[in-house]
This record gives C-alpha cells, sequence and structure tokens, in this order.
C-alpha cells in the first residue's frame, strides 16, 4: 500500500504482525528497499507488529520531486505511523535509515520508544572513516559484506544480488539522499537523546567504521553498545537470527 505526502510523493509500506503487538518501525538504508529486511520480517513480526517502508529514492516509493533535507525523511517517517494508528514505536535504523532515526529522536521524541541504531553515524563531519581496502573491480557489493563471508557463502550472496537487481532503481533518488546527508549532522545533539537506545555494530562493517558506534554509545546517554562479532555492513543479511535475537531482546527490556 502507499502513503501519499503533501507534497504527492508515494511511500511504498507494509505491516506484518498483529497490530496489537509492540509497534517496530524499519528504516532502511540509502538505496535499500523493502526486500533487503526479507531474512528479518519473519522473525521480528513474530513479535512485533512490524511498519516498514522505502523512503522517498527508494524501492516502490517515489522519488523526491527536488531537494530535500533529513527532516523531510522524519516527517515521511511520522506519516506512516500516523496511517498506521501508532502513537510511537520501537524505530530501528540502518545505515542512512540510522541518521533518520537519529533525527527523528532528536526532533520528534513523542514518536520514539526507544531506538536501534545500527551501522550508522552521528554525521559525515564527524564520522570515523573506513581504513582503505579494495574489492575487485566490477564487484563493489563485495565490501557490504565481511571480508571472505561472500566466498564462503556464495549462494547466500547471489539470493541477495538477485532480490537487490529484481526491484526498482533510483539513481536520482539516491543522490538526493546523499545530498540530505552532507550538511546533516547529529555529533553534538546526541546527549539530547532519551529513547533507550541500542547500537548494534558489525566488526567487520568496510562501509561504516566500526568506531562510529563507540562514538554514538558514548556520547547517547546510557546507550548500550552491541558488536556483531565478525559482521559486515549487511549485517542483517549475513547474521539475520543473531541480529534479530538482539532487536528483541532489546525490545522487550524498553515496552
Amino acid at each position: 500500500m502507499f502513503v501519499v505526502r503533501p507534497d504527492g510523493c508515494r511511500l511504498y509500506v507494509e505491516h506484518h504482525g498483529e497490530p496489537a503487538a509492540p509497534p517496530l518501525l524499519l528504516l532502511e538504508g540509502m538505496g535499500g528497499d523493502l526486500p533487503g529486511w526479507r531474512r528479518n520480517i519473519p522473525t521480528l513480526s513474530a513479535a512485533a507488529f512490524v511498519i516498514a517502508f522505502d523512503h522517498r529514492g527508494n524501492g516502490r516509493s517515489d522519488d523526491p520531486a527536488g531537494p530535500v533535507d533529513m527532516a523531510t525523511f522524519v516527517a515521511d517517517a511520522c506519516a506512516v505511523l500516523d496511517d498506521a494508528g501508532a502513537a510511537d514505536a520501537h524505530v530501528y535504523g540502518q545505515s542512512f535509515g540510522g541518521m533518520v532515526a537519529q533525527e527523528m529522536a532528536l526532533t520528534r521524541a513523542d514518536r520514539v520508544r526507544s531506538l536501534i541504531l545500527a551501522c550508522t553515524h552521528a554525521g559525515r563531519a564527524y564520522a570515523v572513516a573506513t581504513e582503505a581496502g579494495s574489492v575487485p573491480k566490477g564487484e563493489p557489493w563485495r565490501a557490504l559484506y565481511a571480508p571472505g563471508f561472500p566466498d564462503a557463502h556464495p549462494e547466500h550472496v547471489a539470493e541477495d544480488l538477485r532480490s537487490g537487481a529484481s526491484g526498482p532503481h533510483h539513481p536520482a533518488g539516491q543522490r538526493r539522499q546523499w545530498e540530505a546527508m552532507q550538511e546533516w549532522s547529529a555529533f553534538e545533539r546526541l546527549g539530547d537523546i532519551a529513547a533507550p537506545t541500542l547500537v548494534l555494530h558489525g566488526t567487520a562493517d568496510q562501509v561504516v567504521a566500526p568506531g562510529n558506534a563507540e562514538v554514538l554509545a558514548s556520547r547517547i546517554s546510557n546507550a548500550e553498545l552491541v558488536w556483531l562479532e565478525g559482521a559486515g555492513h549487511v549485517y542483517h543479511s549475513e547474521r539475520a537470527e543473531e541480529a534479530d535475537r538482539v532487536v528483541l531482546r532489546f525490545m522487550e527490556r524498553h515496552q
């Protein structure tokens, strides 16, 4: 189904699980789409009412008509909650979605029951840089995984690539998301986040350096830091069962 925003942009939305269960809002990464959560939604929706949508510029949602900022993505997320009848939710953001989640916790704290920040950072200007590495020419997707994972699990990765290739592609939309990230920062405001926060990161992330998780956890009051040892940027694909277990246990503690 679609939620139509005041500017006419259509956001593709899915609901999974029982509406009476605790609401869990999923915020995907830049260029991601809902099938990227396919290994997680069945487990998460067994315990939560999962509200998932494609950001404008991703998946089956429309591209932004012009420049947008992080506030636009927060407003979209709140509209999706409104449509689902959820006053607030546990907000689970990955990568770019984690930046939207931070801004949401800072500017719409009333909508955030708890916060899960995964493989993300607090703004480009303060981000810990990744160590220089290389992947074979023509295979940039390897950087999303932990080193060695694609060769050890070729069928798993091939299925991920097929899923990613089957959906709509939005180069212009991804550019708008990238632009929204450039001037955004939550670094100096992290201490203002009041929601219970889980910081989740793979120790072998080659896209967003693990050091960024330490920055977030050290600057957000009472944040909990959980490492997924040996997992890469798409930890939720590589280690779906383990990651989902961590998230659900955190939610249970913060109902």
